[in-house]
C-alpha cells in the first residue's frame, strides 16, 4: 500500500488536519484487513468503489462517505485495487462545518452526497470524472469551504475552547475546572460537547490520553511500558494496557509486533 499525507490549503487548517491518499499496487488480488483506532476525530473518504473497496462487517461503504467519532477500535478490509483519498477532520468539523449534531455519527458513517443540495450535482460523480489526486482534493476542499460558510453561524467558540485545552492538555486537564470556568453546569457541559464532538467529555479525554501514549510507542520514545503508563498520568501500568486495548484492540506489547501503520490510526493486521 502506498500511502502519503498532503498539509489542508491555509483557510480550512481550522477544520482539517491533513489529507492522505492511499493506493494498493496495480496487481493487487488479496484483500487487506486493517484495525482502525479510536482518535478523537471524525474523518471523509473517498475511494472508487469500481476499482477497489472498503468493507466493513461485510458492508460495502459509500464512495464517499463522513465518519464520526469512534469509541473503540474497528476492523476494516479493503478488496481489489483500492485508491482512496481521505481527510482527517478536526474534532469539532462535524457541526461547525456540516451543521450536524455530532452524535448521530458516533460509530458510524453516511453517504457524504446526501450532505449536497438538491440542485447539486453528485460529488462522487466529479470526483470520479477527476482523475487526478490534486484534482480530488480541490473538489472536496471547495466544497469543504462552502459548506463551513453556510454553517458559520453553528460555531460554538466556547465548545472549541474545551476541546482544545483537552487536547492540549492531552486527556489530562481537570473537567471539573473546565466546567466551571464556562459557567456551565455539569449536565450542559455533557450535553453541549456530545452535540458538538460526538462523545462525552471524559470519553474525549480518553481517547487524547490513549494517543498521546501512542504517540511515544509510534516514536518509540520510552525505555520501559510504566514509563509511559507513569508520564500519560495512568493510575498504573495495567490501567494503561487495559486502555489501550479499549482503543487500539490489542495491548502495548502486540501493537509493537503489529506491521507498521498504514496510515495513522490505521493498523495492517497480520496473517
Amino acid at each position: 500500500m502506498k500511502y502519503q499525507q498532503l498539509p489542508p490549503p491555509g483557510h480550512l487548517k481550522e477544520y482539517i488536519s491533513a489529507f492522505w491518499t492511499l493506493e494498493a499496487p496495480a496487481d493487487s488480488t488479496t484483500p487487506h484487513s486493517f484495525q482502525t483506532f479510536a482518535d478523537g476525530c471524525p474523518g471523509l473518504i473517498f475511494q472508487t468503489v469500481e476499482q477497489g473497496s472498503f468493507y466493513q462487517n461485510d458492508k460495502l461503504l459509500p464512495g464517499f462517505f463522513l465518519y464520526g467519532q469512534a469509541t473503540t477500535h474497528a476492523r476494516i478490509h479493503a478488496t481489489g485495487k483500492l485508491r482512496a483519498v481521505g481527510i482527517f477532520l478536526r474534532p469539532n468539523a462535524l457541526k461547525a462545518v456540516f451543521g450536524l449534531n455530532a452524535g448521530i455519527l458516533t460509530d458510524t458513517c453516511m453517504d457524504a452526497n446526501t450532505l449536497v443540495r438538491p440542485d447539486g450535482s453528485s460529488l462522487s460523480e466529479q470526483l470520479v470524472n477527476t482523475t487526478s489526486t490534486t484534482g480530488q482534493i480541490e473538489i472536496i476542499s471547495s466544497w469543504i469551504n462552502t459548506q463551513a460558510e453556510r454553517n458559520n453561524s453553528r460555531r460554538n467558540d466556547m465548545m472549541h475552547y474545551a476541546v482544545s485545552e483537552i487536547a492540549r492538555s492531552k486527556g489530562n486537564v481537570a473537567l471539573k475546572g473546565l466546567q466551571i470556568e464556562m459557567q456551565l453546569s455539569e449536565r450542559s457541559f455533557e450535553r453541549k460537547f456530545k452535540e458538538y464532538i460526538g462523545i462525552s467529555p471524559k470519553l474525549f479525554s480518553r481517547i487524547c490520553r490513549f494517543q498521546a501514549s501512542l504517540k511515544q510507542l509510534r516514536n518509540n520514545d520510552f525505555s520501559k511500558l510504566s514509563d509511559v503508563a507513569f508520564e500519560n498520568e495512568y493510575a498504573d501500568q495495567s490501567h494503561f494496557i487495559r486502555a489501550f486495548k479499549e482503543f487500539a484492540g490489542f495491548s502495548p506489547f502486540q501493537y509493537q509486533k503489529q506491521s507498521p501503520e498504514v496510515i495513522e490510526n490505521l493498523a495492517t493486521l497480520l496473517k
